[in-house]
């Protein structure tokens, strides 16, 4: 037969075989005593917020303004502020300007 001649049924490719993934059921039957407990993120009073999302807190507020201060001196388009987790408040932190 040519080449030219072949039917749809002498092209077919044998279908492939997938694996599923194994499902590890021993992790699923585990209770609460057994699974190591989460740590809780070491937070101060201050907290030093980029973008409104908090990277470190500090003790006292000088300390995060300090912080604050020199992230925005190096990175001035951030939004760089202090949240007060006492007072709830925040403060935004500009750079200082020279007239």
């Amino acid at each position: 037969m040519p080449a030219q001649m072949l039917s749809q049924r002498d092209c077919v490719l044998p279908q492939r075989q997938f694996r599923k993934p194994i499902k590890r059921v021993d992790i699923a039957e585990q209770t609460d005593n057994e699974r190591p407990p989460q740590r809780q993120p070491d937070t101060e009073r201050y907290q030093l917020q980029i973008d409104r999302q908090t990277k470190r807190s500090f003790k006292t507020p000088e300390a995060a303004q300090t912080m604050a201060l020199e992230i925005k001196a190096r990175f001035p388009i951030l939004q760089v502020s202090i949240y007060d987790g006492v007072s709830d408040s925040r403060t935004v932190v500009d750079i200082p300007r020279s007239d």
